[in-house]
């Protein structure tokens, strides 16, 4: 077999023309979404575009990401502690140049596709090598990468990557991505409020008493405009109270992807006696619906239940268009595991470029990622 070669591209605009046709696998590396990155990325991200060419003939794509962490406000306000201080000191000071290769915004494999087989040594040599092209180009602007970090592989993928090229690159497994694959014989949302046990059945219940007088709307470009301000309040203090930030969305993030992708991305506003309480996004990727970024204010959430109703609504749209599987991402695992998702490790890999540094990776890595405690719930009968 001919020998990959790496082409690496900072502009979508001089992406090559059958760019979209190689990545038709995955929306997440076609020019629509891509577009809404290079639109409306976070104001501390960089966005690279990666061919992968077999005889100058482009047979593969993948996304790149460098992340300046210094240009971050808060890395989250949640655990206000002596540890969450060692860890942002230790960020600020010796990763606050990252460089991820695939997707820091969303949870899943979505770091690379080909339009034909290739061998996972090949892709891990062709990902290692891209890294090392991407520290090259920063150098030559006098930017020093600190941390490179490659994400989000499933298991059988990540077994095979430390076969070949990241034999020696330190493996980590942060909290599983909860996974909801749904049951082909569900055609309604009765047939899977039927699958609960009495305990379900009833916490469904309770929930949807609660949500009594919210309506929930889907929201065209327009109205998202209209509301972006308000949509960006709620987005923000729900991602100020996660335990980890590396970025927050561009003010524009929400429109800007709406009008790019149409109804590949959707958004729904919840409305309280016609102010904006709440909101939940999915993207419709293939035979699979992604949750993508929400919001609340915090105020109406508890009384409401409006979170867990967000995770029901999320479900039933999935059910009722006839996806196979719904992703529902990291992070609140106990209460997607009563929705009826399942966790699913992923594996990432990661290396610092002081060799010190990188040899206790391990170790500070294990120390800055706190501990996930919960217990998982089996809803149905």
């Amino acid at each position: 077999m001919e020998k990959i070669t790496i082409k690496i591209f900072d502009t979508i605009n001089d992406l090559p023309e059958n760019w979209n046709a190689v990545a038709s696998a995955n929306h997440f590396l076609q020019l629509p979404y891509l577009k809404v990155l290079e639109l409306s990325a976070p104001t501390n991200m960089q966005c690279f575009y990666i061919g992968f060419y077999e005889n100058s003939e482009l047979i593969g794509v993948s996304l790149a990401q460098y992340l300046d962490l210094n240009k971050l406000e808060s890395f989250g306000e949640r655990d206000n502690c002596f540890k969450t201080y060692i860890r942002n000191f230790i960020f600020r000071n010796f990763a606050s140049h990252t460089l991820f290769l695939g997707n820091n915004m969303i949870t899943g494999q979505n770091s690379f596709t080909f339009n034909k087989e290739i061998n996972f040594q090949e892709v891990s040599t062709v990902l290692m090598q891209c890294s090392q092209e991407l520290v090259a180009y920063f150098k030559q602007k006098g930017i020093k990468i600190h941390l490179v970090s490659f994400k989000d592989f499933y298991q059988d993928c990540a077994i095979e990557f430390k076969n070949h090229a990241f034999a020696d690159v330190y493996e980590f497994n942060t909290q599983p991505n909860m996974i909801f694959e749904l049951t082909s014989t569900w055609l309604s949302v009765e047939d899977y409020y039927n699958s609960f046990s009495k305990k379900y059945r009833d916490q469904y219940k309770r929930s949807h008493k609660k949500f009594d007088g919210i309506l929930v709307k889907e929201l065209e470009v327009e109205e998202v405009v209209f509301h972006e301000k308000r949509i960006n309040e709620l987005y923000h203090h729900v991602a100020k109270n996660a335990p980890f930030n590396t970025f927050f969305l561009a003010e524009n993030h929400f429109s800007t992807f709406k009008k790019e992708c149409g109804n590949g991305f959707k958004i729904f506003g919840y409305f309280l006696e016609d102010k904006l309480i709440g909101f939940h996004s999915v993207l419709l990727n293939d035979t699979v619906l992604e949750t993508y970024f929400l919001g609340y204010d915090d105020h109406v959430q508890k009384e409401k239940m409006l979170y867990l109703n967000m995770l029901y609504n999320m479900t039933e749209f999935g059910i009722t268009h006839q996806f196979k599987k719904i992703i529902f991402g990291r992070t609140a695992l106990e209460i997607k595991s009563s929705i009826g998702a399942t966790p699913v490790m992923m594996s990432g890999f990661i290396y610092h470029r002081n060799k010190v540094v990188n040899k206790f990776l391990g170790k500070i890595f294990k120390n800055l990622e706190p501990e996930a405690v919960w217990q998982q719930r089996h809803p149905f009968k």
